[in-house]
């Protein structure tokens, strides 16, 4: 496939825009090339600048789960934008899709709408921090939570020693209140709290890992966590920025039945457009402005087009009784069949899948937190990814990132995949 056009914008919009993008993993510095510019989408399909079709495994990172321009949700903007885009005054559709999301999500009584999935876990560590009157927070390692300062932060030279930042502009007194721990790994944790008595006021954990490839909990690693919660008076935030009503519609805490103590969102909950949500108890919302002392506000949260987008395609999800096994089952179908392409050629691997996120690690070891996927061989990664682009398929352009399947993928899209899977590992 030839990128001629894309080569050109990325050129011109490196003049005016650092590194060409606004979000940095789109500029392809992991697997080298030239970033792929977007003219429209359909379906399960991209539709590039040079009037290439690409078959598409990031789906924007995860919210079009039913779909590229998904009519339901296309018709609700269209509507809503001829009355206008935004008021910065509250609107009836805003509780339509909060008690929505309540309805679908257990453990939650009320949401508060943002911007971002950053926003939403920003907020919601500030809102454990006023709640428990503490100031530590543990997180783990290769889990991402947003850009926010107090998630920028990596490991110390012990289990139980302070980070400190990971990238400049994070100050060390930021850096001193984060503790990180590996993900899966329960006694760590313990070490921490041990450590720190009485002084952590959460743990923040993506209940399935999605940025360092897709990561699984072990059997016991999240129950562990809500007993320690519960046992230190700490607060329990599940980040489901990436898998809240992508892997079952009340997310993993229906999936695995475990419930935590805030939940953010992101992705799904806004239909495409830019949403974040952060939701808990009344008790603990109670302590949320305007009711309670702990601020958070934003002037475009709960703008009318995204809170339309949003409750669109929730409603297409809740009233779909198969949406999730139909996804699964696709997601098994594209592991099995990746896994049997690359034995074929001998090639090491190791693939992780749940629900309707995989991904895809060129590692014998299995793939249980950070340290695991770093083994993985990048240079293998590179001509992987570089192969199924040129066969018409876009996965995620780095090692570290989960595939998100959608429900408009066909079989014939799966089984196309799945050959090109076979013909690049060829000549791996």
């Amino acid at each position: 496939m030839k990128y001629q056009r894309s080569s050109q914008l990325f050129k011109q919009a490196q003049a005016v825009i650092p590194g060409g993008v606004n979000s940095p993993v789109r500029a392809f510095k992991a697997v080298g090339g030239t970033p792929i510019f977007v003219d429209k989408a359909e379906g399960a399909y991209l539709y590039d600048v040079d009037g290439n079709r690409l078959i598409d495994y990031i789906n924007s990172w995860g919210p079009m789960i039913l779909g590229h321009a998904y009519k339901p949700v296309v018709d609700a903007v269209i509507e809503k934008a001829k009355k206008g885009t935004s008021f910065g005054m509250p609107t009836a559709i805003e509780t339509k899709i909060a008690e929505l999301a309540i309805s679908m999500v257990p453990n939650i009584d009320k949401i508060r709408f943002v911007n971002s999935g950053t926003e939403a876990c920003m907020s919601a560590v500030r809102l454990a921090r006023g709640y428990s009157g503490r100031e530590k927070i543990i997180k783990f390692s290769g889990c991402y939570h947003g850009h926010s300062d107090s998630f920028l932060i990596q490991a110390g030279s012990g289990a139980v020693t302070f980070g400190s930042p990971n990238s400049p502009g994070v100050t060390q007194g930021t850096a001193k209140d984060t503790l990180l721990a590996p993900y899966n790994n329960l006694e760590s944790v313990k070490e921490i709290f041990q450590a720190n008595p009485g002084e952590i006021a959460a743990i923040i954990v993506e209940p399935v890992a999605g940025n360092m490839g897709c990561i699984p909990p072990v059997s016991g690693f999240l129950e562990g966590l809500r007993a320690l919660c519960d046992t230190h008076d700490t607060v329990l935030i599940f980040d489901e920025v990436m898998t809240g009503f992508r892997l079952d519609k009340g997310g993993v805490q229906s999936l695995y039945g475990i419930c935590a103590d805030i939940v953010c969102f992101g992705k799904v909950i806004g239909g495409g457009l830019p949403v974040g949500a952060f939701a808990a108890s009344g008790e603990i919302m109670k302590h949320l402005a305007p009711e309670g002392p702990v601020y958070q506000a934003g002037t475009l949260s709960g703008n009318p087009l995204a809170m339309a987008a949003g409750h669109a395609l929730l409603t297409a999800l809740n009233s779909d009784d198969d949406v999730y096994q139909r996804l699964a089952m696709k997601t098994n179908y594209l592991h099995q069949g990746i896994s049997k392409a690359l034995k074929s050629h001998h090639i090491p691997h190791s693939i992780n899948s749940v629900g309707s996120m995989i991904s895809v690690h060129f590692s014998e070891a299995p793939v249980t937190d950070f340290k695991t996927a770093a083994l993985g061989n990048n240079k293998r990664f590179k001509q992987f990814f570089h192969g199924m682009l040129n066969a018409g398929i876009y996965i995620a352009p780095s090692a570290f990132e989960s595939w998100f399947i959608t429900d408009a993928l066909s079989y014939e899209d799966l089984d196309f995949t799945i050959a090109a899977v076979e013909t690049v590992a060829s000549s791996l």
